[in-house]
């Protein structure tokens, strides 16, 4: 799509270790294993491919390792269309993701950062042009806090709009949501931002789980809420609510990671805020009937005749 600002993505970059089992083990207990696969993850490098699937020019910043991992994490994010020339390589590993997928779909996960912990302001001050010429830029909490933001600090000053996917959800500077537009968390993230005092997110107490989220200084609140849809809302605007997609889900990794990468791909395109949302939640619904992380995303063609089946 020549012409138009490319889609940044600042970012983790992982290989995913998956264990697909009946059930996902409790504390102490082993359980036998159905299948073993190994993808490419990492929530920033899913996103990037997400919008890479959809055929948008994209680029991404963040770190590899000197391992054989990276060198192939590298080729990967090449391959699907990435442009992966803000990448750096630093010595050690690159990231790691273990990942338990049970037979309904429900995962868990623990991420060994690796070269994502490397990920610095300068990392960011070295791709200042890439930035400052981003149409949108993407972030997730895979990287340290205090380079997001400095992220968040250079988009405001650039006034280049920042989507905040706050996974996984931790302490967060006051300043970080001052400078964010879209803050995208799912249910149990948007409860520990307000540390439960208004609930889980769910249908009932999405209009007041965002209220809270846009008093804390961000601009726009984009809820995901599973199989409930998503729900938005800005400070100027009542909200409104996106139903879900009735899909059977095979693998919901990287679910969010489809979402955040078809909304930013959505609202470049020139899509509407409710459209954007409609069109990031098909991108979602067809990856989780998928396996794998980067491997599930969907092709534009894919999305369009997705929604058309449903309308």
């Amino acid at each position: 799509m020549p012409g138009q600002k490319p889609i940044v993505v600042v970012g983790s970059i992982n290989t995913d270790l998956v264990a697909s089992a009946k059930v996902i083990p409790a504390i102490g207990e082993t359980v036998m294993g159905t299948d073993f696969q190994i993808h490419p993850g990492g929530k920033g490098a899913n996103q990037a491919v997400a919008v890479a699937r959809l055929g948008y020019p994209v680029s991404m910043i963040g770190r590899l390792g000197n391992d054989a991992f990276g060198e192939q994490l590298r080729k990967h994010l090449e391959g699907a269309g990435v442009d992966t020339a803000g990448i750096a390589i630093s010595d050690g590993t690159s990231g790691v993701a273990v990942i338990v997928v049970s037979e309904k779909g429900e995962n868990s996960i623990i991420v060994t950062p690796g070269a994502n912990a490397l990920v610095t302001p300068a990392d960011l001050d070295a791709n200042l042009d890439r930035l400052r010429h981003a149409g949108v830029v993407l972030a997730q909490l895979e990287i340290p806090v205090e380079t997001v933001e400095y992220l968040g600090i250079l988009c405001a000053r650039e006034n280049v709009p920042l989507i905040l996917d706050p996974a996984p959800a931790m302490d967060l500077p006051s300043g970080v949501f001052r400078n964010v537009k879209w803050f995208t968390p799912n249910q149990t993230e948007a409860a520990f931002f307000l540390k439960s005092a208004v609930g889980e997110a769910n249908e009932s107490n999405s209009s007041a789980v965002a209220a809270s989220l846009l008093a804390k200084g961000v601009q726009g609140v984009v809820l995901k809420l599973g199989e409930n849809g998503v729900y938005c809302a800005t400070g100027g605007s009542p909200g409104f609510s996106v139903p879900a997609f009735q899909v059977k889900a095979v693998d919901t990794t990287a679910a969010g990671d489809a979402f955040n990468g078809g909304f930013a791909t959505g609202l470049m395109l020139g899509k509407t805020l409710i459209e954007s949302a409609r069109f990031a939640s098909a991108v979602a619904a067809i990856s989780v009937t998928r396996a794998g992380a980067q491997p599930s995303m969907p092709r534009m063609d894919e999305v369009n005749q997705f929604i058309q089946m449903h309308s």
